[in-house]
């Protein structure tokens, strides 16, 4: 399992499966090979939809994200 972590508080947000993290990685930026740590909004988890996101993820995000409708997390393996 993976888990998720807010990275401002290091708050547990939730757990995925490898194959929603690998649908993160491959649908959102990363600044090198060992980033582990990303940025999200409401529009993005939108696009994120359109793409396919499974929507067990797609809820997990969308409780995460904070009242500006934004979340900065990291992933680490459990």
């Amino acid at each position: 399992m993976i888990q998720l972590f807010n990275k401002e508080t290091d708050a547990l947000i939730g757990e995925i499966s490898e194959e929603q993290l690998a649908f993160l990685i491959s649908n959102l930026e990363e600044e090198d090979v060992d980033d582990v740590d990303y940025y999200l909004d409401e529009a993005m988890i939108d696009l994120l939809v359109e793409d396919g996101a499974d929507a067990a993820l797609v809820a997990l995000l969308r409780q995460a994200v904070d009242e500006n409708g934004e979340i900065e997390f990291r992933w680490e393996r459990a």
